[in-house]
């Protein structure tokens, strides 16, 4: 049998043709998903195992140069759904899929949802953008360089705005459809103070080797947003700190922010440095559930988290393990054009509106740190404005997907103090 039609049979394996074990809660799942979304990685548990079908008898040799091919011929999205679909058949196969495919920092590739959590590559940033929806308050985030004209892109996080009597609530899912807490496809959320000057970085699961204990030895698992009730308590560990300056003279210029990456060391930019890599989402425990029921949310667009002061959320700082330093990011400080007579950042043709929102993030280290002075001039984090409501987003190593759209999501809000 040639690859081109393995790849076939199991792109009908992976929409349900010829495959009856998947029916039931599992074919649920997957039709709440579209192309254009990251299929979950869900933990494998006793509530929908994945079957040992016709498949899981290839030779060993045999399926890793069929999946390693596969790998390196779907490069680009949606082709590279295969892959996704490759890790779906069963678990041989989803084994030998995770061990093959790298992490976005060795190959600035995005395959699995936590890839969306993973530091991106070093050299090169991962670019992608914004769209803004204002009637239902929702920011998607794509993998691309621009809108394309046949709307394939790929779908990557969505954000809800959510407004409060004292601040605003960005909730952060891997689709747009769903942004429970309860939900397997929750991610995190981003929280400003009333004036809009200070952001907090919420995620749905502690940093990979941050020294936070496990809340229960109990037996665990992962439940499915139909299965449990969405008004449920949860968890959110504070892993960033955002905070824009106070305008007090009301001068004219440029935005000017710190961010504090309280789950990355500052010596992930050093010579030799690593930033904390996640490889698989957490398993949800049974006593972070509760049967309660939660109220809709009026209004069009998607359902909203319903995380309001209400519900009861844990919210845990990170501990680092020892006396380790946290990185922080400062935007770059833009030239005055005399002829243009605004002030000018250099972004490489990826912005082309001139706006309040746009600007650059660099590392703000120390002598002491002992940072290059190329390290410290490197752009990790760059955000600005193409088009209406269109906006791109560039990252690179040590910010993740979810950090870099947390933070371009505190540009959005308003800023009465800073401007």
């Amino acid at each position: 049998m040639s690859l081109r039609s393995i790849v076939r049979e199991l792109k009908e394996m992976r929409d349900g043709i010829g495959n009856t074990s998947r029916r039931g809660a599992g074919s649920r799942v997957s039709q709440r998903r579209t192309k254009s979304h990251i299929v979950p990685d869900m933990t494998l548990t006793s509530l929908e195992p994945i079957q040992q079908g016709q498949w899981a008898n290839i030779p060993s040799e045999l399926l890793l140069d069929i999946i390693r091919r596969v790998e390196e011929t779907e490069t680009s999205w949606p082709a590279r759904a295969v892959v996704v679909s490759c890790a779906s058949v069963c678990k041989s196969w989803r084994a030998v899929t995770k061990e093959i495919v790298q992490t976005p920092e060795q190959c600035g590739r995005l395959t699995f949802p936590i890839s969306l959590k993973q530091p991106g590559p070093r050299d090169s940033p991962i670019q992608c953008y914004i769209r803004r929806d204002r009637e239902t308050s929702a920011y998607l985030l794509y993998y691309g360089l621009v809108p394309s004209e046949n709307e394939t892109d790929k779908l990557l996080l969505v954000a809800k705005k959510l407004r409060r009597a004292t601040g605003t609530d960005f909730i952060i899912s891997l689709v747009a459809d769903d942004f429970s807490r309860s939900s397997n496809t929750y991610v995190g959320k981003l929280r400003s103070n009333f004036l809009g000057t200070k952001f907090t970085i919420y995620d749905s699961q502690p940093p990979h080797g941050a020294g936070i204990p496990p809340k229960s030895t109990r037996s665990s698992r992962r439940f499915h947003s139909r299965q449990v009730s969405p008004r449920v308590p949860a968890c959110n560990y504070i892993v960033s700190t955002i905070t824009y300056e106070l305008n007090v003279l009301r001068t004219r210029g440029p935005r000017r922010m710190n961010c504090i990456m309280n789950s990355i060391p500052v010596s992930a930019v050093q010579e030799g440095g690593t930033a904390p890599t996640p490889t698989s989402f957490p398993e949800i425990t049974d006593e972070h559930f509760c049967s309660a029921s939660a109220p809709a949310l009026k209004g069009k667009g998607p359902v909203g988290d319903l995380s309001n002061s209400t519900l009861p959320v844990q919210e845990m700082p990170v501990q680092s393990q020892g006396p380790v330093e946290s990185l922080v990011l400062k935007n770059k400080s833009p030239r005055w054009h005399e002829q243009l007579q605004c002030w000018c950042l250099n972004f490489k043709g990826r912005v082309t509106v001139a706006s309040v929102k746009n600007f650059q993030l660099v590392a703000a280290v120390e002598p002491s740190h002992n940072v290059s002075a190329a390290e410290q001039e490197k752009v990790i984090l760059q955000f600005g404005k193409i088009g209406k409501d269109i906006f791109t987003m560039d990252y690179r190593y040590p910010l993740s997907a979810f950090q870099a759209f947390a933070i371009c999501l505190s540009s959005f809000d308003t800023k009465p103090a800073c401007e």
